[in-house]
């Protein structure tokens, strides 16, 4: 953490930021009953009860005028991770629960899971160590508030909507979530004076290379929105890093799987995404019997057996890289590195794990081609191994589905609703 602590500057003190957003029930509706009265006071209760637990989940956990998080602490480094209810950040906030940092997750909940956010309140409850704001980071007035509110050292940029097929499908959403927001994030730091950013990106910037392992100097010519969107966030946060004292390090992921080996927490995309998601997803979803099968895009690719090869990179080892970088950050340093395995594995390989991981013979559907997808990705990570001592560790494929798998039976439905954990 030397690096890191060079940028610790003067304490401010500020006022805990109060979140107003309210919550809403409207979509719920509830059928007509001759026993009217009896009925709307059941369902008036109910509302009250899973308000109350929703305002606990997500209160900011002091109460206190001399708030912690807006002060600085001796030894504590406070880490704001945008989008830390979701799959990757959740997972990043509990590595850096675990090392002591303090952390602030900050999501709109529009991808993440509160869920999330209550399994880290109760596998970390001391008041002082983490806090949950309800906010968009497209909101700029609320971002600001956020950044005036709390003392931060560093930022994770997580938040973002990650979806190949479903950028090809809503482009300008992905342009103004993922572009727009990260510029809105790069005034609110520089504004406050947060001077370490853990930049979330992807390989996805890289398109379809001419040459394999993609290598950090390979040439960025992304074919999807989402890449295009990742790339222009890059950009702007490396102008803007020649200009600041800011120490930046881009993490560009390949394919994320896994999940936390205690348990805690796990995979869970929405209902109406599931089919823009992870194959892992998908493949558990079949297992389940959520859906009667798994559908395998793209079968005439020129590989051995004509899937699409890609690196699968377990999701603890990700987190961790992201822990080490946030270590080694120093001002006007930035480290740019591929996050992977260096070792491709063809969808049918990995659908042949998931069967063996779950035990269930999945039903197969082959179906053309994805618009937007790419037929081989996998990494050189000798630059990340080089500068910042990291390396994959869990690289066996089944052991990794084995672990998620585990949190999937025992999560059927994903985290619990907030209606479900009123009761």
């Amino acid at each position: 953490m030397k690096g890191l602590s060079q940028m610790f500057h003067s304490s401010r003190s500020r006022s805990q930021l109060r979140s107003s957003r309210s919550w809403s029930f409207s979509e719920i509706e509830y059928s007509e009953s001759r026993r009217k009265p009896h009925f709307i006071g059941k369902v008036l209760m109910t509302a009250l009860l899973t308000t109350f637990c929703i305002i606990i989940v997500k209160q900011p956990p002091s109460f206190s005028s001399s708030n912690v998080f807006s002060r600085r602490e001796a030894g504590v480094i406070h880490v704001l991770v945008t989008g830390g209810a979701g799959y990757i950040g959740s997972h990043a906030a509990l590595r850096l629960l675990k090392d002591s940092y303090r952390v602030t997750i900050v999501d709109n909940l529009s991808r993440g899971n509160i869920g999330a956010i209550k399994a880290l309140q109760q596998q970390f409850p001391p008041l002082d160590r983490l806090q949950f704001i309800l906010a968009d980071m497209g909101d700029a007035k609320a971002v600001s508030r956020i950044f005036s509110s709390n003392s931060f050292d560093a930022v994770m940029h997580f938040a973002a909507v990650a979806y190949v097929g479903e950028s090809m499908l809503e482009p300008l959403r992905y342009y103004s979530n993922i572009t727009a927001n990260t510029l809105i994030l790069l005034e609110a730091m520089a504004a406050y004076d947060v001077k370490t950013l853990i930049y979330s990106s992807t390989c996805a910037t890289y398109g379809q290379p001419e040459k394999m392992p993609i290598t950090e100097d390979t040439p960025q010519v992304p074919i999807n929105p989402y890449g295009k969107a990742k790339k222009m966030a890059e950009d702007i946060i490396l102008d803007y890093s020649n200009k600041s004292a800011m120490g930046v390090t881009i993490l560009r992921y390949f394919n994320v799987i896994g999940s936390d080996p205690n348990g805690w927490l796990g995979e869970s995309p929405r209902p109406e995404l599931r089919e823009h998601g992870r194959i892992s997803g998908a493949c558990f979803d079949a297992a389940l019997g959520i859906i009667p099968g798994l559908k395998v895009k793209g079968t005439d690719y020129g590989t051995a057996d004509g899937t699409c090869i890609r690196d699968y990179i377990d999701v603890t080892d990700l987190v961790d890289a992201h822990v080490k970088a946030l270590n080694k950050a120093e001002p006007n340093k930035v480290g740019i590195y591929n996050v992977g395995t260096g070792k491709g594995r063809s969808v049918k390989e990995f659908v042949e794990a998931c069967k063996k991981a779950t035990g269930i013979d999945i039903q197969v559907e082959y179906l053309s081609r994805r618009p937007g997808d790419y037929p081989e990705v996998y990494s050189d990570p000798s630059k990340i191994k080089k500068e910042l001592n990291w390396t994959a560790k869990n690289t066996d494929l089944l052991a990794s589905l084995q672990i998620a798998w585990k949190w999937q039976k025992s999560h059927r439905h994903g985290y619990e609703s907030p209606l479900a954990m009123a009761f």
